[in-house]
């Protein structure tokens, strides 16, 4: 697969992530100001990915300047593309920064958002211990994780639920970052948790985008779990996969989605 390909296909995945689970943003926009005391002018989105975050804290937080940070120029320009599209673009700075050399400068944020991006740095104790240097005073790191993989079988005692399962479960065994908890990685680099929580999103009935999301994680079984699944499973997952297939998911309409996100918001301890 080309790096253009790679590029477009993360793209691709990120914005329907978005589309079927974003509400949780608006909830984690609400935390965020509760645990500030104020409404934030200045916040930080760190890994902003093709700028979906970026999206709605410009939307939630319609007075703040924020600031986009990513290490791939072509999500930057996605991230540009969208606040002009979006009309937050006089309030939108993007910066590209690769975050294991450490934090840009960033002018004193209220706010430092890292919303399933933090797992990808080699030290993040290293870079919240920095985030607590930059940020104003009384100022907050939110990040956000994901509370599992995502669950897209009707019923769990079918042949859909079973494959399903044993995929979590050898996702689970190789190591996946599905779930990361910042607690104790927050305790170490001196934060107080100020605000902890679980936001669930569920999806029932036909819809076409919930299909190409689970065409998507099915697609992530099936070619990075190819050592750790059966023969079986693997021919399974070929056929759940593959447009044509009778067996295909793109052909279901009884697919369900079941997903969650973790949030934690946090204060350098006085």
């Amino acid at each position: 697969m080309s790096h253009s390909h790679e590029h477009a296909h993360l793209a691709s995945a990120l914005d329907l992530d978005a589309e079927l689970v974003g509400g949780y943003l608006d909830d984690a926009a609400a935390a965020i100001t509760r645990s500030l005391g104020r409404t934030p002018q200045r916040i930080v989105d760190l890994g902003a990915g093709t700028g979906t975050g970026t999206e709605a804290l410009a939307r939630n937080f319609d007075g703040a300047e924020v600031v986009a940070v990513d290490s791939s120029p072509e999500m930057i320009a996605r991230v540009d593309e969208r606040a002009r599209a979006g009309g937050f673009e006089s309030r939108t700075t993007t910066l590209v920064a690769d975050l294991d050399d450490g934090l840009p400068p960033l002018d004193s944020p209220d706010v430092i958002w890292a919303a399933m991006s933090l797992h990808h740095v080699a030290d993040p104790a290293a870079l919240l211990r920095q985030a607590a240097a930059a940020l104003a005073p009384d100022g907050v790191v939110a990040i956000v994780e994901m509370a599992g993989l995502p669950r897209f079988a009707p019923d769990a005692d079918t042949a859909l639920g079973t494959l399903e399962a044993r995929c979590h479960a050898a996702a689970s065994g190789a190591g996946w970052e599905a779930i990361a908890d910042w607690t104790d990685t927050l305790d170490a680099a001196g934060y107080d948790v100020l605000h902890r929580d679980t936001i669930h999103v569920a999806r029932t009935g036909p819809s076409e985008s919930v299909a190409r999301y689970a065409v998507h994680w099915f697609s992530q079984f099936r070619h990075r779990l190819a050592d750790d699944l059966s023969g079986s499973e693997l021919a399974s997952l070929d056929r759940l996969i593959a447009p044509t297939d009778p067996a295909s998911l793109h052909r279901r309409a009884d697919l369900t989605l079941t997903a969650g996100r973790l949030l934690w918001v946090a204060k350098p301890a006085v």
